[in-house]
């Protein structure tokens, strides 16, 4: 049902883009006019800058990731546009954590023979605990499947099973009937802890299903972001006191326990796929003990604002996103050690400031309010995005939609998008009319299985109800082969997450403006319009 479900989404949101619906734009002339002042040649000077060597990489904390922010808030003012952070100021202080293990154990207690002596970094990894220096914890094993309880898309793995006061471990995964943005939701580490905590366990440990998988190198750190009075407020790897232990363990011990309680993988994980809960309580208790420092790291968000015209409206935001960090220094590839991050993320950055442009250029604002908001962290878990999203500068109710750029691979013509996130809410209808009115085909996400709607900064925004996407390419291409995510995918092999994305890589300019005008039509039609975008009914992302 959620697969038909699915189709039908991605079928609607193709047809409204060719329906007489999606024609109906009629734009002022100012704003036709604003629009084609996008410079191709902008777009290349600001990704020139933000992805210079002296940058060093843009890592959150760093001088190189301070010149962005002061060549951003330098653009932004020169734009009119007015600081929307804290204090009247431009920025948000993202104060990031980055914890270290110290001394850590684990031990299984009444487990299989072969449990008795696990190593660590072999056989089990613990993560950092980044309020707690010092943790102890002991408890009863369970098994809970996935770690997802969805009742109302029909599958729940706490189902029938009292894990409080347990350990419960986890596979990661989702049933095959889910799409692949619920799946990439509920699979997020930050949900599967929620969803544990809210089930009264006192630590989770996840299990490989992949015998040739080795147990996470956490030996550089794991980040996560405290608030002004000390408190976690963002993490992947902590959600409360409560749960005070987040471990992962190998496929062999996995294994060894189950089979101790009588199941085996061979069988439980087609059951999983196919919707079939095995949960179980498991013959064996386990043991922590662990020890955590901490390095705390000053970054900061950007924020400003564009004032709409409406007396009311006005006093809503429609936000327009993008990640300023990139990867900073690292493991040398072919003799470089900068990862300038040129498309990741200094294009969707250009394109944001080229958004900017466009309401400069308009005197007549739109209704609501424009929020620009530049994050720091999201190469470290969405963190910056995610603070930002929990403690807004602005009433976090008056936010109405997000639209994320995000690398917006510019790097062939942009003939066709796809709207990852469109399809769970009213921004469909926005998607087909600018999609429309820019003569863009709208096309059903050409790579599910990236599950990219849930990894971007887009997602911090949906997990505090507000609607959001994040448009990427299509598969079209001008030779009429519509193979677009195949060169995509050479591009990424060579280029993503490595040095060699500089601005001397593969860039079409053009596409770049097409984009930063496509996702300002976005928004500009969710400014103007009286009503504010709506969930679909009985989405999954509208139970906030």
């Amino acid at each position: 049902m959620i697969k038909l479900y699915k189709q039908l989404l991605s079928a609607s949101l193709v047809l409204l883009a060719t329906s007489s619906f999606a024609q109906q734009i009629k734009l002022s002339a100012e704003v036709q006019q604003a629009m084609q002042q996008v410079n191709p040649d902008d777009i290349k000077a600001h990704i020139t800058y933000l992805a210079d060597d002296k940058l060093k990489g843009r890592g959150p904390g760093t001088e190189g990731y301070q010149m962005a922010v002061d060549y951003v808030v330098g653009q932004l003012k020169g734009l009119d546009v007015k600081p929307a952070g804290e204090n009247n100021t431009w920025l948000q202080t993202v104060r990031l954590r980055k914890a270290f293990i110290g001394d850590a154990s684990l031990s299984i207690l009444n487990g299989p023979s072969n449990s008795t002596s696990i190593t660590k970094g072999k056989d089990y990894v613990i993560y950092p605990n980044p309020l707690l220096p010092q943790v102890s914890v002991s408890a009863p094993l369970a098994f809970v499947g996935y770690g997802i309880s969805e009742p109302a898309l029909g599958y729940d793995d706490y189902a029938g099973l009292d894990v409080k006061g347990k350990i419960v471990i986890i596979t990661r995964g989702a049933p095959e009937k889910f799409s692949s943005s619920v799946s990439a939701h509920v699979m997020n580490a930050s949900q599967i802890l929620k969803v544990a905590a809210q089930h009264g366990a006192v630590g989770v440990i996840m299990a490989s299903a992949d015998s040739t998988a080795r147990v996470a190198n956490i030996s550089r750190g794991v980040y996560s972001i405290m608030d002004d009075k000390g408190a976690v407020s963002v993490s992947r790897t902590f959600y409360s006191k409560q749960l005070s232990l987040y471990a992962s363990i190998n496929y062999a011990l996995f294994n060894a326990l189950l089979q101790q309680a009588g199941q085996n993988l061979q069988d439980v994980l087609p059951a999983l796929k196919a919707g079939r809960p095995s949960s179980i309580l498991l013959k064996a208790s386990a043991g922590a003990s662990l020890s955590s420092t901490y390095q705390d790291i000053l970054s900061y968000n950007v924020i400003g604002k564009i004032e709409g015209s409406d007396p009311k409206l006005k006093n809503e935001y429609v936000v327009h996103s993008a990640h300023l960090d990139h990867l900073g220094i690292g493991t040398p590839v072919q003799g470089d050690s900068i990862y300038n991050g040129a498309h990741d993320n200094a294009s969707g950055v250009a394109s944001v400031i080229s958004i900017a442009k466009i309401y400069h250029n308009i005197k007549l604002k739109p209704k609501r309010s424009i929020l620009v908001v530049l994050v720091t962290g999201e190469e470290l878990g969405d963190l910056g995005s995610n603070y930002f999203a929990k403690h807004p500068t602005v009433p976090v109710r008056s936010m109405v939609a997000d639209v994320n750029t995000d690398m917006p691979t510019i790097i062939a013509p942009l003939l066709s998008i796809t709207a990852l996130g469109a399809e769970h809410s009213s921004l469909v209808n926005q998607v087909a009319q600018a999609a429309t009115y820019m003569g863009l085909d709208v096309e059903p996400d050409p790579e599910p299985k990236q599950a990219r709607f849930t990894r971007s900064d887009q997602y911090s925004f949906v997990l505090e109800g507000i609607p959001a996407l994040h448009v990427k390419y299509g598969a079209k291409t001008a030779d009429g082969k519509n193979n677009l995510n195949d060169f995509v995918a050479t591009w990424r092999a060579k280029y993503y997450h490595k040095p060699q994305d500089d601005i001397n890589g593969i860039f079409d300019f053009e596409a770049g403006k097409k984009y930063a005008q496509l996702n300002f039509l976005i928004g500009y039609l969710v400014a103007q319009d009286p009503a504010r975008p709506t969930w679909n009914v009985g989405d999954i992302f509208a139970t906030k």
